[in-house]
């Protein structure tokens, strides 16, 4: 038994903005509902590992999914396939982008599928459940794309640029002359004394 829903919502960012998110499968995978972790094959292939359950039967699933259409920047679309408990469970989601106003119109569709074990289970509880998990993956998705990207980072200078900069030397302190004391005289260098009379007057 499979499901669909579809609906829209507006993101502020612009359609290349939007469908690089859509189209990155790192940014992309951590958002479906239950996940527990991902393998990136190549960049439309990768496999992500999510917990199913239904009742009180619960496991896990390896869905490998594909990036199967992808047409910048109006169109992104993903399919999956998987198993868990004996079942088989399928996934869809496609997302045709249109500017508006300077953002940009999301309109998605999504599909959940279960055959098998489960779905026998599930009985009535398959369509709310699969309405709940999309909702949870389309929920996430506005959550991130209703806020403006992130602006780059500035790039740091690299070491071979630092290098071939110049290197600004450093300011020297221009020397300030202290006054010293007074430089005192060597006995070598004192005046000599006038030597004492030899001749003494003779009182008459």
């Amino acid at each position: 038994m499979a499901v669909t829903f579809s609906g829209e919502f507006t993101s502020p960012r612009s359609p290349d903005e939007v469908y690089d998110f859509l189209c990155d499968p790192n940014k992309f995978g951590p958002l479906l509902p239950e996940f527990r972790s991902m393998t990136l094959q190549d960049a439309t292939h990768f496999t992500v590992t999510v917990g199913v359950g239904v009742g009180n039967i619960r496991g896990t699933a390896e869905i490998k999914m594909e990036l199967s259409e992808a047409v910048r920047p109006t169109r992104a679309q993903y399919k999956g396939r998987g198993y868990a408990v004996g079942s088989q469970i399928t996934i869809g989601a496609g997302f045709d982008l249109s500017p508006v106003d300077g953002s940009t119109r999301i309109a998605w569709r999504a599909e959940a599928g279960v055959f098998g074990k489960l779905a026998s289970m599930a009985g009535g509880m398959l369509e709310p459940l699969g309405k709940k998990n999309i909702q949870k993956l389309i929920d996430g998705l506005q959550l991130v794309l209703t806020m403006p990207a992130a602006k780059p980072v500035a790039k740091e200078a690299t070491t071979e640029e630092v290098q071939a900069a110049p290197a600004k030397q450093p300011a020297q302190a221009i020397p300030q002359q202290v006054p010293g004391p007074e430089p005192q005289t060597s006995p070598a260098e004192q005046a000599p004394q006038p030597a004492a009379d030899s001749t003494v007057s003779r009182l008459g």
